[in-house]
């Protein structure tokens, strides 16, 4: 039941982070110490989004980039050669599009392809690829007090990260209902904001974060115990994770955030083919920081 959860936890991570995500461009960096281990992540994220207006009003095509650089220090003794193992990449096109379909309500679907490898090979392998693709309804009640005081989303998701063959459910609900206080319930995060001003505010979230990459020369994580041994073809991180942030607005669209917290579930492992968890490289609770820049639409 862990592993289902986990890997569920994964998709639902990679796939709705797009349809909750108000940003046009966002530079970051995690960190991600190991608590009873001398491994420790580093991860490096850009990312944009350049919406194209078409000439029925409201609809838009949305090309989106993204690159993430995730640096391993796999420091922690093993019987199998870690050289390989110690950085990720992974390179995301997407193509999203959405228009008005009456007052209230909006379409959106997008679809997207991923590079995420360790590219120990110098070369693209086909398990390098992943494909994802989502469509959701959303539905914006606004008022003459706030930009946007309330906001549903919904809609389906499926990637073949988790070779799941069916596509799974995505609900999101944000709602201001104070001059000072606001709350968002979905997946990957829930949070509740308090704003200061227009230019200050902090939040007490729930996210979920993690990575997912091949690992281009397999491997037997057991070497020397027997010819049946399950061969490590991927490496997955999901962690879910509490804390609190800060956020501050140099202009009413770029703005600085930092966040830190402690995870509650630190799933790190290899994968086989069919993504089974063969073996768990740590699972130990631990602190996590995030901090950027974005430029963000709301």
């Amino acid at each position: 039941m862990y592993k289902k959860l986990s890997l569920l936890f994964f998709l639902l991570f990679s796939l709705s982070a797009f349809c909750q995500s108000t940003d046009l461009a966002r530079l970051e960096y995690t960190y991600f110490p190991q608590k009873n281990s001398d491994n420790s992540f580093r991860r490096m994220r850009a990312q944009v989004a350049f919406p194209i207006a078409l000439k029925k009003e409201g609809s838009y095509l949305i090309p989106g980039l993204e690159y993430r650089n995730v640096q391993f220090k796999y420091e922690d003794p093993e019987v199998f050669d870690t050289r390989d193992l110690d950085r990720f990449q992974s390179f995301t096109a997407s193509l999203g599009y959405t228009f008005k379909m009456n007052d209230l309500w909006r379409f959106g679907a997008e679809g997207g392809v991923k590079l995420a490898s360790n590219f120990a090979q110098s070369d693209i392998l086909q398990d390098d690829l992943i494909y994802t693709g989502a469509v959701y309804f959303i539905k914006i009640k606004e008022d003459e007090r706030y930009y946007e005081p309330w906001r549903l989303i919904l809609g389906l998701q499926y990637s073949t990260t988790t070779g799941f063959p069916f596509p799974l459910p995505i609900v999101n609900y944000y709602k201001r209902w104070d001059e000072k206080w606001s709350y968002m319930l979905g997946i990957p995060k829930s949070n509740l904001k308090y704003y200061f001003n227009g230019r200050q505010e902090v939040q007490l979230f729930l996210t979920l974060d993690g990575f997912f990459s091949n690992i281009q020369n397999n491997f037997d994580t057991t070497p020397g115990n027997n010819t049946n041994d399950p061969i490590a073809e991927s490496m997955s991180m999901t962690i879910l994770l509490s804390g609190l942030g800060y956020e501050f607005s140099f202009t009413d669209h770029l703005k600085f955030y930092v966040y830190g917290g402690h995870t509650l579930i630190n799933d790190i492992r290899f994968r086989d083919a069919d993504r089974n968890n063969i073996y768990t490289i740590n699972e130990t609770n631990t602190f996590y920081a995030r901090s950027g820049l974005k430029f963000t639409i709301l």
